[in-house]
């Protein structure tokens, strides 16, 4: 059979006919929650953490702010579920500080780094500014943020440059996201991009260099203005 297919150069497969034998998502389904509601975050932190992602993107000619996108419920709806408690991980000690090339060390999964260190950002700004940071403008929380990024401001109890790379980290990942889970509302950031989405066949475009295609973007869940017949 192989020295037949050589000789011919060329080779068959099947078609797959009728009804698909497979259903998307079968056996690594995404971890999605439904809006309207915070699922790790108390009031206090919601407030907190929508006032640090305002910052981080702010809203400009090009987009809307984090905040507006979404960034603080793709960040809770995460903690809510596995990377929160960094199920998947290796996670016992013991921690020590490690190299550049080694990464992250800390002994603290994402749930305890945004309750301990947005307490704690909160207990700073209070003791420096007699406000909450969710309370101060817009230039003093971007002082603020500066000054953890830089490890200039010492948190109480808790390492501010690990709290910034932790939250800067994870509004990235929630302003590019597919909108199921949480951010990237109305693919704001896709279309801002020119990024077409979650399509399943690229095979008409593979060869069009340097072309802008103008496909209007598509999440895994299809876009809002489709509906569902019964």
């Amino acid at each position: 059979m192989a020295a037949l297919l050589a000789a011919s150069g060329k080779a068959f497969g099947d078609v797959i006919r009728g009804t698909q034998p497979f259903s998307p998502f079968d056996y690594a389904p995404p971890e999605t929650l439904p809006g309207g509601r915070w699922y790790f975050f108390s009031p206090d932190e919601a407030r907190a953490v929508e006032a640090i992602v305002e910052r981080l993107i702010p809203a400009d000619d090009l987009s809307v702010s984090g905040k507006e996108a979404g960034c603080a419920e793709f960040i809770d709806r995460q903690l809510a579920g596995s990377y929160g408690s960094y199920e998947r991980l290796y996670m016992q000690g013991p921690f020590q500080k490690g190299t550049p090339e080694q990464g992250d060390q800390s002994e603290f999964v994402p749930r305890a780094r945004y309750r301990r260190g947005l307490a704690a950002l909160d207990a700073w700004c209070r003791a420096s500014h007699s406000k909450a940071f969710a309370e101060l403008p817009g230039e003093t929380r971007d002082e603020i943020l500066s000054g953890l990024e830089a490890g200039k401001i010492e948190l109480p109890g808790f390492d501010g440059r690990l709290l910034f790379e932790t939250v800067l980290g994870n509004t990235m990942e929630g302003f590019f996201a597919d909108p199921i889970y949480g951010g990237n509302k109305d693919m704001v950031s896709w279309k801002m991009l020119g990024f077409p989405g979650a399509r399943y066949d690229y095979r008409d475009y593979v060869e069009r260099h340097n072309e802008k295609l103008d496909l209007p973007p598509l999440s895994i869940a299809g876009r809002p203005e489709w509906k569902t017949r019964g």
